[in-house]
């Protein structure tokens, strides 16, 4: 079987006892950066039993066929990346889909997450959220990723590199406005763990160079909270709608998107839609 397995996403003692015992146990281990793993296991006092193969961006194409040999050779493969669960902004998604799609048996070992991590202490609403992952590097392809996330009602976290940070904050703060509340998660689990709450506009010159840290360091997660609730009139609604089917989708899927995006139940906005 394929084992999807979370690693830790700074103190290693967060491993579980499972991980433990899979890195001993399992006949390859794929891993994002062989170096990181061989530390991890020094750390851990963990002497890998099996093969090693590196899993990374530049080579997934061509080593998923190879490990979905393996797999139906009857191979226990484990997979890891460099911090938290594979597949979550990291590699792994390619070799689950071969693997399901060859009816190879996949499970997970759960245990650290970034993403979640940073949710829970963020002190934002945690009962519905959004994952963004990375946002594009290019200035205008951020900003209209930004842009089309204004309205969205769910608490959203990001992922950042430290020295993009700033950038990426004065750019919220230009399509979610300053005074929308967010938190800067750093260094998560790590020594030098540092959690910054406020508006937008405090973050962000918070990040800048002239704040009162100039130098951002460390994993970044970036987590801000949802738009606040609106009132839509019934034509707002229908020309959502409407818009939506202009664009290609279906009435049924326009009805859904609208629902989402504006927190309007989807069965007011299907009665309008029908009235």
């Amino acid at each position: 079987m394929l084992v999807l397995a979370a690693t830790p996403i700074g103190n290693p003692a967060d491993a579980s006892q499972r991980l433990r015992d899979l890195l001993g146990s399992a006949d390859v281990v794929a891993a994002e950066d062989t170096r990181r793993l061989h530390r991890l296991a020094s750390d851990l006092d963990v002497r890998i039993g099996g093969r090693i193969v590196s899993y990374f961006e530049g080579n997934e194409s061509r080593r998923t066929p190879e490990l979905v040999a393996d797999l139906e050779a009857g191979r226990t493969v484990l997979l890891v990346t460099d911090a938290g669960m594979p597949s979550v902004s990291d590699p792994g998604y390619r070799l689950v889909a071969a693997a399901v799609e060859g009816g190879l048996e996949v499970t997970v070992a759960p245990g650290p997450s970034a993403a979640l991590a940073a949710l829970a202490v963020s002190g934002l609403p945690v009962d519905r959220f959004t994952f963004e992952g990375f946002l594009p590097r290019k200035t205008g392809e951020r900003d209209r990723g930004l842009a089309a996330l204004a309205d969205e009602p769910r608490t959203m976290v990001f992922f950042e590199s430290p020295h993009r940070t700033a950038d990426t904050l004065d750019a919220m703060v230009a399509a979610f406005g300053g005074q929308r509340r967010g938190a800067v998660c750093r260094e998560l689990t790590k020594t030098y763990e540092e959690v910054r709450r406020g508006t937008l506009e405090e973050l962000a010159s918070w990040a800048r160079p002239d704040g009162d840290d100039a130098r951002v360091r460390g994993e970044i997660t970036i987590v801000v909270d949802g738009a606040p609730a609106r009132e839509y009139d019934e034509a707002t609604l229908l020309e959502m709608v409407a818009a939506g089917e202009r664009v290609g989708m279906s009435r049924k899927d326009a009805i859904a998107d609208v629902a989402r995006r504006t927190g309007v139940r989807r069965r007011v906005v299907f009665d309008l839609v029908h009235r």
